[in-house]
């Protein structure tokens, strides 16, 4: 087996061996609101995960590029709101194009042909086209420092207020998502992403 201590590695080098094995990765594909402008931002993280149900809260970590905090950050430390998507395969194309690096007063959704929705518990306005959405409050937002206490990254706790779910992708007997109606997509190392593949289940040992 491999073995590299971390103290020896360069950055890119830590971020090739974390993002190529903590896969699959969900994307949260953010909107944001740059109140200043009237521009909606729209950006794919996929630094992101469930931090709590007992308050509703997801973490996603926005990784700083240099000393700059991006403009979803930007946003959402200015205006404590965000929704965020759940990406499914048909929707691959169009989080792609909202991941190119543009100025704070441009949107990156011109570039595509999706549809904004309004929300109900936020300004931030939706992506209509998303089978999974859901209305955000910042909750908590702490700055990641590196060793010369430099902040490096922005990790958001954003508390949900509002679900949306596509009546296609919802059994609403059960209250259950189905995933392969879903179908979503995760991310993997560099340019690549997967879906979901089969699924199996697995009953938990009792005591």
């Amino acid at each position: 087996m491999y073995h590299f201590k971390s103290e020896d590695l360069s950055i890119k080098q830590e971020y090739k061996f974390l993002t190529g094995s903590v896969i699959p990765r969900p994307v949260a594909w953010v909107t944001s609101l740059n109140e200043e402008d009237a521009i909606v931002n729209a950006a794919p993280f996929s630094f992101f995960s469930i931090a709590s149900n007992q308050v509703p809260l997801l973490s996603v970590s926005i990784l700083r590029s240099g000393e700059k905090t991006k403009d979803t950050a930007r946003n959402i430390l200015n205006q404590k709101e965000a929704v965020i998507h759940i990406v499914n395969q048909d929707l691959t194309e169009e989080m792609n194009e909202t991941s190119a690096p543009m100025a704070p007063n441009e949107s990156e959704l011109d570039s595509t042909g999706l549809t904004l929705t309004q929300s109900q518990s936020v300004k931030v306005p939706g992506i209509k086209e998303a089978m999974i959405r859901f209305e955000t409050t910042l909750y908590q937002h702490i700055p990641i420092k590196d060793e010369q206490d430099k902040v490096i990254t922005d990790l958001f706790l954003l508390k949900v207020t509002d679900y949306y779910f596509d009546e296609h992708i919802f059994d609403l007997e059960k209250e259950y998502i189905l995933p392969d109606k879903l179908n979503p997509i995760a991310r993997l190392a560099g340019i690549e992403y997967s879906t979901i593949g089969e699924i199996f289940s697995l009953v938990r040992p009792v005591e």
